[in-house]
């Protein structure tokens, strides 16, 4: 039986939970995520523990924040006055906001809190600072020809 490779193009079930128990993100009752070891579109823990798995295999593990989507920056929380967007825009908590940096870049904002005028923004990766463990089963391998 073939098993999981780099440069392989592969379909994972997964369940994605945090410390706590509470699920963030998954595949059951969806199609499964496809992805090709290696090309970097997924977090590396990620990859790495599908190489080595057969079709069928299941596998549970954990990654580190810092090998996920990194520590959580306090700086990157800000407070803002509402006139400082668009007139016909009301933000609610949850909400996810685009902004500019002064380099042309892009960056997305979750809002955190409204308070009168104030809402305070947060610019680190929802899932930032936090531990992902996951239950996953290697559906499909499309070896590399």
């Amino acid at each position: 039986m073939a098993s999981a490779q780099k440069g392989d193009k592969v379909q994972v079930h997964y369940v994605g939970k945090l410390d706590d128990g509470s699920v963030f993100d998954s595949s059951i009752n969806a199609n499964p995520l496809e992805f090709t070891i290696g090309d970097g579109s997924i977090i590396p823990g990620f990859e790495e523990a599908v190489i080595g798995l057969g079709e069928g295999d299941k596998k549970t593990f954990s990654v580190k924040s810092e090998d996920a989507y990194g520590p959580y920056y306090n700086e990157r929380v800000i407070v803002i006055n509402k006139s400082q967007l668009p007139p016909d825009l009301d933000p609610q908590i949850g909400d996810r906001l685009q902004g500019q940096q002064p380099d042309g870049s892009v960056v997305l904002f979750s809002v955190i809190e409204k308070n009168g005028d104030e809402i305070t923004l947060d610019g680190n990766h929802p899932l930032a600072g936090k531990n992902l463990n996951f239950e996953i089963e290697l559906v499909k391998i499309q070896q590399e020809s």
